[in-house]
C-alpha cells in the first residue's frame, strides 16, 4: 500500500486542473493507493506542507502548480531532509522543468508513470539560501514575473508575461548592469551586461533551447551571459535563441560551472524559478542529485 500526498495550487489552471486532479485521484485509489490532498493558500504553504510530509510516512508527493509551486516543494524536500519522490503535474503559466522532463499531462499516462515507480535524482541549484529547480536570473526583464498580477496569470496565462514584458522593454532595453563575475570557468570585472541566466535545464521562459547543452543530472549549472549590445545585435541574438544558436554569438558567454558568484553596482533583483529571491550580490552553486522525481524520460 502506498501513500501519496497531492499538493496543489488551486489558482493554477482552476477548473481544468481540478478535473485532472480528480481523475488522477480516482485512478490511483482504484489501484490501492491512499491519498491526501492539500490546497495552498499563500506563499510557502507548499514548502511547509512538504516539510511536514518528510516527517511523516508518505511514500510520494504529487505537486500541481506552476514553477513557483514546484520550487517550494523542492525546497521543502531539502529542508525536510528526506528525498521523497515527487510527481510534477504541470499547471500554472509556465512549466519549463516539467516540459523539459517530458512529464505526461493526461491523467492516465501520469498515473502509469507514478505506478511504474520509475524515478531519477536530478540536480538542484542554490542562490544564496534559496533553492531553484530550473533557473536563477538577473537583469533585463527578469523582474517581469514579479510584476504580473496573480489573477492575470490565471486568466491570460503566458500572454500575461508577454504583455508585461512589452511594457518593460522601453524602460530597460538600454540599461545594462555592471557586474563582477567569479567562477573557475569564467571571471570578469566591471563587465556591462543585459542579462545573466544560471540554468539547470535547457528550457527557460518557454524557450526550449535557451541553455541548449544543459542536463539535469550532470552536476553542473549552465550559465548564459548576454553582454551589453547594440539594438541590432540584441535582435540577432533573439532570432538565434529560437534555434539554440545564440551561444556562438560574440556578445554571449555560455559555460558550465559548479559554482559562480555575481556582484554588481546598483539595485538588481534575483529571480529564482519565476519568484523574487532577493538582490545581488549572490553566490550560485549546484546541489547534485538532490531532488528525486517520477519520470518516463531517459536522462
Amino acid at each position: 500500500m502506498k501513500k501519496i500526498k497531492i499538493i496543489y495550487n488551486p489558482s493554477s489552471g482552476r477548473q481544468i486542473i481540478q478535473r485532472r486532479i480528480d481523475s488522477i485521484c480516482k485512478i490511483l485509489m482504484d489501484n490501492g493507493y491512499i491519498l491526501g490532498k492539500y490546497a495552498t493558500e499563500k506563499q510557502y504553504d507548499a514548502m511547509n506542507e512538504t516539510i511536514k510530509c518528510c516527517k511523516e510516512d508518505w511514500d510520494g508527493i504529487i505537486v500541481c502548480g506552476g514553477d513557483g509551486t514546484v520550487n517550494e516543494v523542492a525546497t521543502g524536500i531539502m529542508k525536510g531532509g528526506r528525498k521523497i519522490p515527487v510527481g510534477i503535474l504541470a499547471a500554472g503559466t509556465v512549466n519549463d522543468f516539467a516540459n523539459f522532463m517530458e512529464i505526461p499531462k493526461t491523467p492516465k499516462e501520469f498515473c502509469n508513470m507514478i505506478m511504474e515507480n520509475k524515478t531519477v535524482d536530478v540536480d538542484l541549484g542554490r542562490a544564496n539560501d534559496k533553492y531553484f529547480v530550473n533557473v536563477a536570473a538577473g537583469g533585463l526583464l527578469t523582474n517581469v514575473a514579479h510584476q504580473v498580477p496573480s489573477d492575470a496569470k490565471t486568466i491570460l496565462g503566458r500572454i500575461a508575461y508577454y504583455i508585461e514584458g512589452l511594457k518593460e522593454i522601453p524602460k530597460q532595453m538600454f540599461k545594462p548592469i555592471t557586474v563582477n563575475i567569479d567562477s573557475d570557468e569564467y571571471s570578469v570585472e566591471d563587465e556591462e551586461i543585459f542579462l545573466f541566466l544560471i540554468s539547470n535545464s535547457s528550457s527557460i521562459g518557454g524557450f526550449k533551447k535557451l541553455a541548449p547543452k544543459a542536463e539535469v543530472v550532470d552536476g553542473y549549472l549552465d550559465c548564459i551571459i548576454i553582454k551589453k549590445s547594440e539594438l541590432q545585435h540584441i535582435f540577432h541574438i533573439l532570432i538565434r535563441i529560437m534555434r539554440g544558436e545564440h551561444i556562438t554569438h560574440p556578445n554571449v558567454e555560455y559555460f558550465k560551472t559548479k559554482k559562480i558568484t555575481v556582484q554588481c553596482e546598483g539595485d538588481v533583483d534575483i529571480d529564482v524559478d519565476g519568484e523574487y529571491a532577493g538582490k545581488l550580490p549572490a553566490s550560485f552553486e549546484v546541489i547534485p542529485s538532490s531532488f528525486r522525481i517520477f519520470t518516463k524520460k531517459e536522462v
